[in-house]
């Protein structure tokens, strides 16, 4: 189980305030949800009366709402996106977590019709196996506001954990809060080095089938539980916060 369960508020504003210290948000815009087991519910990021934007998320702006939108604290605002969070989990039982962000990197690539190719190997494997694996391209700039808009989205991502939308963003899903995080934050790499090796103006090629498979699967603690605590301590340093314990 994850360990979000237990302190989702908190939990989740944490991921909100990593997602803007590496950049895949910014200013008020993007929203991170959990779902609340054996309901038609989940925790999401609204905005409320000290909005201050994503990076400075506090617990108070997680907020418990029906599918529907209903149930926030008086003064709390959904996301206007929440139909994105809501299809998918209605849609997809084994979703735990959904994330939509808009980083820069992932933006340009869309834009642009880059291709996806595994151009490095063990520098990130995660990351490299999206490129392999193959990322679906949802091909609509619009809000999201309305159901109606978002069953697109979700016909469009499938079974696949990671969606890009063109000129708009992108929406992760995971199991937990911790594995949706560090998928997004893989996501972030491969974009980032997808978008610089372009800008270089050279042909790049994929790494060889040899390389391929002579990269392991180095398992969840690894590649999520180690990840986020990492990033924890580090969004600890960059607030300038005493360390804790996890």
């Amino acid at each position: 189980m994850s360990s979000a369960l237990e302190q989702p508020r908190e939990a989740i504003a944490t991921a909100c305030r990593i997602l803007g210290m590496e950049g895949l948000v910014d200013e008020i815009l993007g929203h991170v949800s959990l779902r609340i087991p054996g309901t038609e519910e989940m925790w999401i990021r609204c905005r409320g009366p000290h909005e201050a934007g994503v990076a400075d998320t506090q617990a108070d702006a997680i907020q418990r709402v029906t599918f529907d939108g209903a149930g926030a604290e008086e003064g709390y605002c959904v996301p206007n996106e929440l139909p994105i969070h809501a299809e998918i989990y209605r849609a997809r039982q084994e979703v735990g977590c959904v994330i939509h962000a808009h980083p820069p990197a992932a933006l340009v690539c869309g834009i642009t019709e880059l291709d996806w190719k595994p151009i490095f190997g063990a520098y990130n494997i995660p990351a490299m196996r999206m490129a392999v694996e193959g990322i679906p391209v949802f091909p609509h700039a619009y809000l999201i506001s309305r159901t109606e808009l978002a069953l697109p989205l979700v016909q469009t991502m499938g079974d696949c954990h990671i969606c890009l939308m063109k000129g708009h963003g992108i929406t992760v899903t995971g199991r937990t809060l911790e594995e949706t995080v560090v998928r997004a934050l893989n996501f972030h790499a491969l974009a980032k080095v997808t978008l610089q090796a372009a800008q270089t103006g050279r042909t790049v090629a994929s790494i060889s089938e040899e390389d391929l498979r002579e990269l392991p699967d180095l398992g969840r603690t690894f590649n999520e539980e180690w990840v986020w605590r990492f990033y924890v301590r580090k969004l600890a340093h960059w607030e300038g916060a005493p360390l804790q314990e996890n």
